[in-house]
This record gives C-alpha cells, sequence and structure tokens, in this order.
C-alpha cells in the first residue's frame, strides 16, 4: 500500500486530493491547521468509501514545528507496517489580495512562511522518509501566468514555489523522486475568507473568463494531482501545469 501526506487536506483542494489518492488505493496522512472538524470529516469520507485516512495537526507556517511533525509521521507510518511514504502533497496554504502599495511587512512574511519556506522546509524535513522513486507534488496558482491587480505578493511566492519545484526535481532524481507543481485557476474552495459564499455573483464573471465555461471545483484539480503522483505521470517531472479550464485564454 502506498501512502501519500496531504498537506491542508481538511477541506477545498486538499480534501480532494486525499480522497482521490485513497480511492486509488493509498493510505493518507492529511494535515489540517484550525479546521480540526473539517479534517475529521474528511477522514470519515474516506473511510465510508473504504480508504483509510489519518489527520494530523500542522501550521507549515511554523518551520519550527517539522521535527516534531516527522516523528508524528513516523508513529503513524506504523499503523500500516511501514517506515517510509511514497507522496507528498504540498498543498496548505492562504490567498489574500493586497495591492502592492498596500501589502505590509507583515502580510509578506506570511505569505512567505506558509507558501513557500513551509514547503520547502518541510520537503526537507520529511525527505529521508520518502521512497525512492516518490513523488511530490506542490501546488502554486495560475495568478503566476495571469497577472490581476491585488496578488502581487501571493503569486510572489507560489512563482518562487514553481522556480523551487525545478530545482527540487533536479536534485532529487537521482532517487526517482519526481517533483511538479500544479497551478489552479479560479476553484470553489474556502480560500479568501469563503469569497465565493460571500460574493456569489463573481462565479459567474469567472465562468465568462474561462474558456470551459464554469468555475472549477476541487475535484478537478484533486484528480490531477493524484495522476501526477502515480504511473499515469511516471514520465512527467520539473513541470508546472496549469488546471484552469482555459482561464483567460
Amino acid at each position: 500500500m502506498r501512502v501519500a501526506i496531504v498537506t491542508g487536506g481538511s477541506s477545498g483542494i486538499g480534501r480532494s486530493t486525499a480522497a482521490e489518492l485513497a480511492r486509488r488505493g493509498a493510505a493518507v496522512i492529511l494535515t489540517y491547521s484550525s479546521n480540526e472538524a473539517g479534517a475529521k470529516e474528511a477522514v470519515s469520507a474516506i473511510e465510508g468509501e473504504g480508504g483509510t485516512a489519518i489527520a494530523l495537526p500542522l501550521d507549515v507556517g511554523r518551520s519550527d514545528t517539522f521535527p516534531a511533525f516527522r516523528a508524528q509521521v513516523t508513529e503513524v507510518l506504523k499503523v500500516w507496517d511501514r517506515d517510509s511514504f511514497d507522496v507528498l502533497v504540498n498543498n496548505a496554504g492562504f490567498a489574500r489580495t493586497a495591492l502592492f502599495e498596500d501589502t505590509t511587512e507583515d502580510l509578506f512574511n506570511e505569505f512567505f512562511r506558509v507558501l513557500l519556506k513551509g514547503p520547502f522546509f518541510l520537503t526537507q524535513t520529511l525527505l529521508p522518509l520518502m521512497t525512492d522513486g516518490g513523488a511530490v507534488v506542490n501546488t502554486s496558482s495560475s495568478a503566476v501566468a495571469h497577472a490581476e491587480a491585488g496578488y502581487s505578493g501571493y503569486a510572489t511566492m507560489k512563482g518562487a514555489l514553481i522556480v523551487l519545484t525545478r530545482f527540487l526535481a533536479k536534485e532529487l532524481s537521482p532517487r526517482g523522486i519526481r517533483v511538479n507543481a500544479v497551478s489552479p485557476g479560479a476553484t470553489r474552495t474556502r480560500l479568501s475568507d469563503n469569497v465565493f459564499e460571500r460574493h456569489p455573483e463573481v462565479i459567474s464573471a469567472l465562468a465568462a473568463k474561462t474558456a470551459l465555461g464554469r468555475m472549477g471545483e476541487p475535484d478537478d484539480i484533486g484528480v490531477a494531482i493524484a495522476a501526477l503522483t502515480g504511473d499515469d505521470g511516471r514520465w512527467i517531472t520539473a513541470q508546472n501545469i496549469e488546471v484552469s479550464g482555459g482561464f483567460a485564454l
């Protein structure tokens, strides 16, 4: 049985990714920060479909906690008679808009800690536990390619994550570990303080800018991430794949 770790698995893209990986036969360790109830629901849903999952708390903005998290992972792996895992999905994050002139240093540093430093050092911390021939997928954003006002801080970190993806793919290739990034377009998630629930009128505007005529759903992204981690993606590495339905074509 393969074992996958999905950060930010309590809702949205992370939850859909965890569920899809479980459907494909993987045992899943999903993490949550503040949404413990959502994490428990995600585990129950996976178990309800015959899969297996365990939720662990993790704040990806606190790299000082990563060694303790690795120790927890080591203990959890024993449940499946494993001492290693196969897949890491660096998905946890947050989205917030601020015009360049309004971006504070505190907000910039928060973007950095959660969206770039976190994935960098979490991957580094967990790497000794990863099997040769494993896979890493980093969740970036189509905001990197489609410049919109208000995303300068957020997209800077997501763009750097794509650069990190390429360098990790190079450095980890001797171990057969593939590293890719997925860049979702506008997707109906809880990010940005549930903006799509608070402003449903935004959905039709985004759909109109998307070639396939609708807004993205978490399952659209989850299935793409899961495919990259498995045999379907065996010859793909160092790539950033936009999964946006043709946003802004």
